[in-house]
C-alpha cells in the first residue's frame, strides 16, 4: 500500500529532496564505518576472549556491541532511504532513536519498524491480537517475540532474546501501559527529567542484557559471559578504560559525540536532517566534510554487516 503505487506513478526529480537522501546516505555510512565498524574491533575482542576479561570489561564489551548493531543497521537502513530518495522513492522508516525509548513497548515501536509492524499485522492481528482478553494478549505476545527470534535463525540464542524481550514486555501489557510513551523523550525540550532519565538506563540496560544472547555464539557462550560479568570481578576498572589505546580513547569521543548529535535530531526522521539547517553555511559544510573525512578515516577494516547473516 505503501510502496507499489510510487512505483506505479510518474516520478521527478526533485533537487531539495534529493540532497535530504545524501544527507541520510552520509549519516547512515558515518553510522557503519565509524560508529559499527570500530564498536565491533572492541566486541568481538571482548565476545572472543570473554575468559581473558574482567566482568566489567565484559560489560562494556556488550554496550559496545549494542552501538555495534544499532549503528549497522539503522545504518545502512538509512542509506536505503537516502538513496530512494534520490530516485522518487519514499520508503518506510525503520529505526526512530530506539536507545532513547523509556520502556520496553516503546523500544519495539521503534526499532526495526519494518519486522515489527510486519508480524503485528501478519501474525499478531491474525492469531487475535489483544481482543481475546489478557491471557490472549500474553500469549500472542509471546508467540510474535519467539517467531522473531527464530526468524534470526534456528539457535536457542535467538530463542531466547525473543522470550527474554517478551518478559520484559509483559508489565506494559498486563498494565495496559504500552500506549504511554508514543511521543519522542523531552518532547520540544533540551533535556530529559530525573525519571526519563533513569527509565531510559533501565530500558538500554535490559535490551544490552538481551543483546548477550543475540551475540553470542551459543548458550555456553552467552551463559558464561553473564556469569563472568555477575563475578565480582565487575567492580573492577575495564581494563579497555586502562589501557588507553588510541582506539579506545577516540572511540569514547566520537560515541559521545554521536549520542548527543542523535539526542539533539531526535525529533526528525534521522539526526542531521535539519540540525544543520541554521549553521552559517562554512559551519554546516565544514561538519559535512569533517564526517567525509572521519568515514574515509575509520575505513581501513571492513566489517560485514550483521544483518547479511538474516
Amino acid at each position: 500500500t505503501h510502496l507499489l503505487p510510487q512505483i506505479q506513478k510518474k516520478r521527478v526529480f526533485n533537487y531539495a529532496i534529493a540532497v535530504d537522501g545524501l544527507k541520510q546516505i552520509l549519516w547512515g555510512l558515518f553510522k557503519k564505518v565509524v560508529i559499527a565498524d570500530q564498536c565491533a574491533e572492541i566486541a568481538n575482542m571482548t565476545f572472543n576472549n570473554h575468559g581473558e576479561y574482567s566482568g566489567s570489561t565484559l560489560a562494556l564489551g556488550a554496550v559496545f556491541f549494542a552501538f555495534q548493531i544499532y549503528g549497522d543497521f539503522s545504518g545502512y537502513s538509512d542509506i536505503a532511504l537516502g538513496t530512494a530518495r534520490l530516485f522518487g522513492i519514499d520508503l518506510l522508516r525503520n529505526f526512530a532513536y530506539p536507545y532513547f525509548s523509556r520502556d520496553i513497548a516503546e523500544f519495539w515501536r521503534r526499532w526495526h519498524i519494518s519486522l515489527s509492524t510486519w508480524f503485528r499485522d501478519y501474525l499478531y492481528i491474525p492469531l487475535g491480537g489483544s481482543k481475546g482478553g489478557m491471557w490472549m494478549k500474553i500469549r500472542n505476545t509471546f508467540i510474535i517475540f519467539l517467531v522473531s527470534g527464530f526468524w534470526h535463525g534456528a539457535n536457542w540464542t535467538f530463542i531466547i532474546w525473543g522470550f527474554l524481550n517478551a518478559l520484559y514486555i509483559m508489565p506494559s501489557i498486563i498494565f495496559s501501559t504500552n500506549r504511554t510513551n508514543l511521543d519522542m523523550v523531552a518532547q520540544d525540550k533540551y533535556f530529559p527529567n530525573l525519571k526519563e532519565v533513569f527509565q531510559i538506563g533501565i530500558t538500554f540496560s535490559l535490551t544490552v542484557f538481551a543483546w548477550i544472547f543475540f551475540r553470542a555464539e551459543n548458550l555456553t557462550h552467552a551463559l558464561e559471559y553473564i556469569s563472568e560479568i555477575a563475578s565480582s570481578s565487575f567492580f573492577s576498572m575495564p581494563s579497555l578504560l586502562m589501557k588507553h589505546t588510541l582506539l579506545t580513547k577516540s572511540l569514547f569521543l566520537i560515541l559521545f559525540l554521536f549520542i548527543l548529535i542523535e539526542w539533539l535530531g531526535r525529533q526528525q526522521q534521522y539526526a542531521i536532517a535539519v540540525l544543520t539547517n541554521k549553521w552559517p553555511k562554512a559551519i554546516r559544510y565544514s561538519f559535512y566534510y569533517l564526517i567525509i573525512i572521519g568515514i574515509l578515516w575509520f575505513s581501513g577494516k571492513e566489517q560485514q554487516f550483521i544483518y547479511f547473516q538474516f
